[in-house]
């Protein structure tokens, strides 16, 4: 009789290869499918606590930010520096999804390198699901694992959810866009900075998103991402590098995917299969983060699934998503209203740019997104930031666009 592993993760990235390790240092067998194909665009920022909190490596960072640059269509820039409290790790996803994948194989889990091309459950519970292994970048013979649980990490086209929910189910999404470029060798010049991640605001880069150049050492990701079709992401990555004076620099690579904006409303089938990471739509609004959502709800799900395979109880898989909104809600909430205000027109973003100049506002926003959590022990400054956003918003015309 074949194998029934007692969870599949179907998704090798941050939130899968999290979930798998997990498990399998907790002695559970587990399989892990990932195509180990390609590579997801992506900034590649995680904040300091991260190296912490997933026991991450500082050999995996390819460079530190100290600051970020804020840049309003009008070309005015902003430099928010972070201060002694932290900073922000850059890592590669071409090596830091491979570290994790392989820490997981370290643990104990099975590897299969393949594509999930379909999904069944039988009556008594278990699943079964089809992979087309590859291998040297040829298409083998189909073959079939069964799983008592499935964890679903792959992505913002999740075929786990595709197999396993109802088609309704999907987060809405922006698409991303960047290249990999060489690094200028001048990493302190004004248009460009080493240790500085710089996020432009224009309507001309992202009509409803943000530009960004983040350095990654030897190489810096240039990209953009937009929801509004026929908006042209090359040419305007074409354009951000030219406005970076980075216009010269050699192409390593291109790559672009759909980036969910918004935590589904339920991430599992109340039986046997559970959505995390992209697949379940947890990257922040506003801001596009998702490697430090993602590794926390491999971290949730792992504990979740642990549970439900020693009590049997299929509901603790609902635990999920409850613990992560419970943490985390209030702030995809408030990014999220952020991004329907300030991203609106090129109007709003200047005075947007303008707030982020506001000592407050930068230590409130580098406290947040470093402890990741809204930080409650200065209310005055929360207040004085209320009334100034309140204050920018009063001197927009009504009605502009």
């Amino acid at each position: 009789m074949d194998t029934i592993f007692d969870v599949a993760v179907v998704g090798g990235g941050p939130s899968g290869a999290i979930a798998a390790e997990a498990l399998a240092v907790s002695g559970y067998s587990v399989l892990l499918v990932d195509p180990d194909n390609r590579i997801k665009p992506c900034g590649g920022a995680i904040p300091s606590r991260a190296l912490k909190d997933f026991s991450i490596s500082q050999d995996m960072l390819v460079s530190k930010a100290n600051a970020a640059r804020v840049i309003a269509p009008s070309g005015k820039s902003v430099e928010m520096r972070i201060g002694d409290i932290g900073f922000v790790g850059m890592v590669d996803r071409a090596t830091f999804d491979p570290y994790l994948r392989e820490r997981a194989a370290d643990a104990g889990a099975t590897r299969l390198t393949g594509k999930l091309v379909d999904m069944q459950e039988s009556g008594d519970g278990v699943l079964s699901l089809t992979v087309e292994p590859t291998r040297c970048g040829t298409a083998a013979a189909k073959i079939t694992h069964s799983a008592r649980y499935v964890i679903g990490a792959d992505g913002a086209n999740s075929a786990v959810r595709r197999f396993m929910f109802p088609r309704s189910k999907k987060p809405p999404y922006v698409f991303a866009y960047h290249e990999i470029i060489e690094s200028p060798e001048d990493t302190t010049s004004a248009g460009f900075r080493g240790d500085r991640c710089d996020v432009v605001y224009d309507g001309r880069i992202s009509p409803d998103f943000y530009g960004w150049v983040f350095p990654h050492g030897e190489h810096t990701s240039v990209g953009t991402g937009s929801a509004v079709k026929g908006h042209n992401l090359r040419s305007a990555t074409a354009e951000l590098r030219k406005a970076s004076m980075l216009e010269g620099q050699r192409i390593i690579r291109r790559e672009g995917a759909p980036l969910p904006l918004k935590p589904m409303r339920r991430w599992d089938n109340g039986r046997n299969v559970l959505l995390i990471g992209d697949a379940a739509g947890t990257v922040a609004p506003s801001s596009g983060e998702g490697i430090y959502y993602a590794m926390l709800c491999g971290q949730l799900s792992a504990e979740a699934v642990a549970s439900c395979l020693a009590t049997g109880k299929a509901s603790n898989l609902r635990q999920v998503r409850k613990r992560f909104m419970k943490d985390h809600g209030r702030i995809f909430f408030i990014l999220g209203i952020m991004q329907s205000v300030w991203y609106r027109s090129d109007r709003f973003r200047e005075r947007f740019v303008t707030m982020c100049a506001d000592p407050d506002v930068q230590r409130l926003t580098w406290e947040s997104y470093l402890n990741k959590k809204l930080v409650r022990r200065d209310p005055l400054a929360h207040m004085r930031v209320f009334f100034k956003d309140l204050g920018q918003l009063l001197r927009i015309p009504a009605g502009q666009k």
